[in-house]
């Protein structure tokens, strides 16, 4: 069975920094992008904040880089976000998505599966 898990939230002060794993299983990520997105209270689910290809390209957001900086373990079959300098505007549940093949995409209806995601509070 396909599944994805995130975990690594949390809350944490403004400046502070957090770092989400997505753990794979049922499936290698070899040969799937994957993406990180975010559902802040009352909002849609954003864009993908950052994506890590299948042939090891990533690439995040403006709003994010510099802050945010998303890398793989393929032997771990996980992928990390590391985020520094966080925000309150930041505070979402974050989830991670996969599909199949490199082209990169931040539209959430292009992944195929989905973790069930991790809280991440920005707050003093």
């Amino acid at each position: 069975q396909l599944q994805l898990v995130e975990s690594g939230g949390g809350l944490v002060q403004p400046g502070g920094s957090l770092r989400l794993s997505c753990a794979a299983s049922g499936f290698s990520l070899d040969y799937y992008t994957i993406g990180w997105f975010r559902q802040a209270p009352g909002k849609e689910r954003e864009g993908a904040s950052c994506i890590s290809t299948s042939d090891g390209s990533t690439y995040c957001v403006e709003s994010v880089k510099g802050r945010f900086t998303i890398s793989r373990d393929n032997a771990k079959n996980t992928v990390y976000l590391q985020m520094n300098s966080l925000k309150p505007e930041d505070t979402a549940v974050y989830y991670c998505a996969a599909k199949r093949g490199f082209r990169i995409t931040i539209a959430p209806g292009d992944y195929d599966y989905w973790g069930q995601g991790t809280q991440v509070t920005v707050s003093s």
